[in-house]
């Protein structure tokens, strides 16, 4: 069994540096380091960045602490937010690569110093087995391998299921079921890796390598394993293959290099060391390559090649549309009935009756996919994000036709948008960005939408908005009856988004998921919106994070903030002032950064009028509202 060895913080420790111990912060840092350097290192495969990216990672959890409600959950924590900053220097990187086309095929040169795996098996002398399991993890896809080093720490003691279901932003099912995918994956290429160095090889797989270059990968993996499964010689190279598990257990972290030192980090986040700009001038220190860092695992026997590569995020760049669709007017406020009343949490003092009426008329509000239905709104290169905006993978925005949309998305900072649709027409998507389609009603649940909505990436929203009358309308038995159709997608699905309540025993979100489990339906985070009515910020930030955890609290699932935004519905319409918006994106977007099971959130939404009060960010493609600016600067 797994050594229970749990290295980090007691809760303890986390309540007195969250009140502002000093001694407390640098024991706090210091027993974060060993967990934080492994996920990072391996995950980044021992690149240069490795050492900034962990003290970032430190850097924001310390930032964040103040917000941190349970101390007993900070482990989980922690492990999300090193994910999270992973991804997003993935996603950076990605995106610099994207705007310096020139060194592109420089940076296709592989770096044997990089290789973890590689430096390990010559400098270590693995035993076999462990070597072939090394050997193994480069033929995995990305994701895959990002699963592993997480899988790793959990065997090893280091980390527990719920810490793996924190990091990766699934369900307790949805994880069990991608962990169980990764393994296969692992015994395949473990087993191809016997068979290719096998002497003499076998025929058929030797002239199944023919053109290959030798190079491990996700793609020769899938090839060549047609071949190992069906041999009869190939699979008996199986014989005597011992779980991974047991390869794994007992095995130490990774040492932390000397230059992380504890009492120096927390010297720069008490000075105002901030995340982007304080990092680099935390340590004065030499940048390590890969062989250095690797030289620090002289210890370890096989974790330091169990290296992730890029991790699980949607692809970069534009996401071409599969097949437009004809846009429906959305009716407004002004012609909607406003249900009463707060949601039992009194997290919400006023409701949305439908999407606000600073949506313009040709938000896709059902989708109708015809053929002739062709949008003449040019697809146009992928804009990049602007100097000093701060990109987020979590950050995200509800989007609709404007005049200089894609510029304004990508001068926004969202890592991901949707547009109540399957497809985004003449929306492009920025570097580093991607689309999430939506189901949006009845009406949309057709083999073509579903279709576009497997083309645009992993995951896919439900329903908008069922329990209202203006918007998808729907019953619970309605909707379960249509369920089906959207899981055999395959994707990461979404719960069907109701305006208010989701928290109410009785309501039409919990007689839904009561439905869902008692007919095997799978849901695998919770769709959201939120709008507040009382525009003081301390108040409103609070009657927001008490709602997202009375949610959380009732079905323990994670959740996406799909729509949210300062709006009193409880009279008409009206708005805050703009300072009063700016101000509540700000503290909410920290607010919303501190809760461990928030997946992604987006602010409703991209485009604004500049004649009357709304919630958008911009008005045309250049010029962002005040809450566009807060926006802009959010993480």
């Amino acid at each position: 069994m797994p050594q229970t060895r749990r290295s980090g913080p007691d809760p303890a420790t986390v309540t007195a540096a969250r009140d502002g111990d000093r001694r407390a912060l640098e024991e706090l840092v210091a027993q974060s380091l060993p967990l934080v350097y492994n996920i990072v290192g391996r995950a980044l495969n021992g690149h240069a960045d490795t050492d900034d990216v962990v003290q970032e990672t430190l850097l924001r959890t310390l930032r964040g602490l103040p917000d941190l409600r349970d101390p007993a959950a900070f482990r989980s924590w922690l492990v999300a937010i090193a994910v999270r900053q992973v991804r997003t220097r993935q996603s950076d990187r990605a995106a610099a690569l994207h705007r310096s086309a020139p060194l592109e095929d420089a940076e296709a040169i592989p770096d044997p110093a990089l290789d973890f795996a590689g430096l390990t098996i010559l400098r270590l002398g693995l035993t076999a087995q462990r070597r072939e399991t090394a050997e193994a993890t480069r033929w995995l896809d990305p994701d895959d391998r990002e699963l592993l080093a997480l899988w790793w720490l959990k065997e090893t003691g280091e980390l527990d299921q719920s810490d793996l279901v924190a990091a990766l932003g699934l369900s307790a099912g949805h994880t069990a079921v991608r962990t169980g995918r990764m393994k296969k994956q692992l015994e395949l290429s473990r087993l191809l890796v016997r068979a290719l160095a096998a002497e003499p090889r076998c025929p058929g797989l030797a002239a199944a390598t023919t053109g290959w270059d030798g190079t491990p990968g996700p793609l020769w993996r899938k090839r060549l394993a047609r071949h190992v499964r069906d041999c009869p010689r190939c699979t008996e190279e199986q014989t005597g293959l011992l779980p991974a598990e047991q390869l794994l257990y007992g095995l130490p972290l990774l040492a932390v290099p000397p230059h992380l030192d504890p009492a120096r980090i927390v010297a720069a986040f008490r000075g105002g060391g901030g995340v982007s700009g304080g990092v680099r001038a935390v340590l004065a220190k030499p940048v390590l390559g890969g062989a250095a860092v690797a030289l620090a695992a002289v210890a370890v026997l096989v974790g330091a090649e169990l290296t992730p590569g890029q991790p699980a995020v949607p692809a970069v760049g534009t996401v071409a549309p599969v097949a437009p669709v004809a846009p429906v007017a959305l009716p407004t406020p002004e012609g909607a009935a406003v249900p009463p009343g707060p949601s039992a949490s009194g997290a919400v003092s006023s409701v949305p009756a439908s999407v606000p009426a600073s949506v313009p008329a040709s938000v896709p509000a059902s989708v109708s996919p015809s053929p002739s239905a062709v949008s003449a709104a040019p697809v146009v290169a992928a804009p990049t994000p602007s100097d000093g905006v701060v990109a987020s993978v979590r950050k995200g925005v509800g989007v609709w036709q404007f005049d200089g949309v894609s510029q304004a998305l990508a001068a926004s900072g969202a890592g991901w948008y949707y547009t109540w649709s399957t497809q985004h027409p003449g929306i492009s998507t920025p570097a580093g960005a991607s689309f999430v389609p939506m189901v949006w009603g009845a009406d949309a649940v057709t083999d073509a939408a579903l279709a576009q909505a497997r083309a645009n990436g992993p995951y896919l929203l439900g329903f908008n908005e069922p329990d209202m009358a203006a918007q998808s309308n729907l019953t619970v038995e309605r909707a379960l009856s249509l369920w089906p159709q959207l899981m055999r997608t395959g994707q990461a699905l979404g719960s069907p988004a109701v305006a208010y309540g989701a928290d109410t025993p009785g309501g039409w979100l919990d007689r839904f998921m009561a439905g869902a489990a008692a007919q095997g339906c799978r849901v695998d985070f919770i769709a959201l919106h939120w709008y507040g009515g009382d525009f003081r910020t301390p108040q409103a930030v609070q009657q927001l994070t008490a709602y997202l955890d009375a949610v959380y609290r009732r079905y323990h699932k994670p959740i996406w903030l799909t729509e949210y935004a300062l709006i009193d519905f409880s009279q008409g319409v009206r708005f805050p002032t703009a300072d009063q918006q700016a101000a509540f994106v700000t503290a909410s977007a920290k607010a919303l950064d501190a809760l461990p099971y928030l997946q992604r959130y987006a602010w409703f939404g991209l485009g604004a009028d500049p004649a009357k009060p709304s919630s958008g960010l911009f008005t045309d493609g250049r010029t962002p509202t005040a809450a566009g600016r807060a926006y802009q600067a959010a993480r």
